[in-house]
């Protein structure tokens, strides 16, 4: 009889979350903020390589996507727009839903994910991805239950399809402490350019820190597969957020250097024999700056 209250009672002990587990996706390292002519030296770097890799997926005819996915102002959007910022968009898209139309709700659930796919020589990157409805859809109720767990069962399957079809799959989960996330969400409603970044469910969600930590967990225990492994960044500080992702990027992606070499622009043509019409019958835009 006693063995089995002991027993017991370890088990309850595992089951039990500290405060700082609930909080925290990942402890956050005290470090100082990486200083801007340091961080914008670092990204030169970086981007030279993106271009490197973009190149030899247009060449090797490479179809990949990467994932970004994680809490609200966890910096997903700023470190999609950096890597995409210097690579051509005929190579490189962002694919960011909005919510579903009332025929999509109908079709499975992957379908209006999988029209975004890229094709050979493309590089997709999902600013929220399939993910939504192991996080937002079921701490919101916006699914089942019954749709969240067939999710949990499919999904890894679904992924492990595309990588058999030759989809290089990265997936990112950016990772942001309670405290740092409460002051990008002051500094967007203080600045009217961001405050279109705050939606009345991000409000919302923000009194359900403990649910998010609780569905990525579960989704991490699904999903996190030796096929396709979710990435931590820590994001606290979001130029070494940016620096770190774009680094283990370029990593993972064996490349060559296939970026075109310089060359000499040929002397320009001038044909005498033309004459424009008059400047003044053109319409120019007024010169306020």
């Amino acid at each position: 009889m006693g063995s089995h209250n002991k027993k017991k009672k370890k088990k309850e002990t595992v089951t039990r979350f500290s405060k700082e587990e609930l909080y925290h996706d990942v402890k956050q390292e005290k470090k100082d903020t990486l200083d801007r002519k340091e961080y914008e030296k670092q990204l030169l770097k970086l981007e030279i390589e993106l271009v490197k890799l973009q190149e030899w997926v247009k060449a090797q005819k490479m179809k990949v996507v990467v994932i970004f996915e994680g809490r609200d102002a966890a910096g997903k959007g700023g470190a999609i727009k950096t890597i995409a910022g210097c690579l051509n968009p005929r190579i490189c898209r962002i694919v960011a839903l909005g919510i579903p139309t009332e025929r999509e709700k109908t079709q499975w659930y992957f379908q209006r994910y999988v029209t975004h796919l890229p094709a050979a020589g493309e590089i997709v990157l999902f600013d929220r991805s399939w993910y939504n409805r192991a996080g937002v859809e079921k701490v919101m109720g916006y699914c089942t239950n019954e749709e969240y767990e067939e999710f949990l069962r499919s999904c890894p399957e679904f992924e492990k399809m595309l990588i058999r079809s030759g989809i290089t799959l990265i997936k990112y989960w950016f990772s942001v402490s309670d405290h740092e996330q409460e002051k990008r969400f002051q500094d967007r409603i203080e600045d009217p350019t961001k405050r279109w970044k705050i939606s009345p469910m991000d409000v919302e969600s923000r009194d359900k820190w403990v649910e998010y930590s609780m569905a990525k967990d579960k989704m991490f225990s699904y999903t996190d597969t030796k096929q396709s492994p979710w990435y931590v960044v820590r994001a606290d500080d979001k130029r070494r957020a940016r620096l770190n992702a774009i680094s283990h990027f370029l990593s993972l992606i064996p490349y060559k250097d296939l970026t075109p070499k310089p060359f000499k622009l040929p002397p320009l043509k001038h044909d005498v024999a033309y004459v424009r019409p008059p400047v003044t019958d053109q319409t120019f835009v007024p010169e306020k700056y």
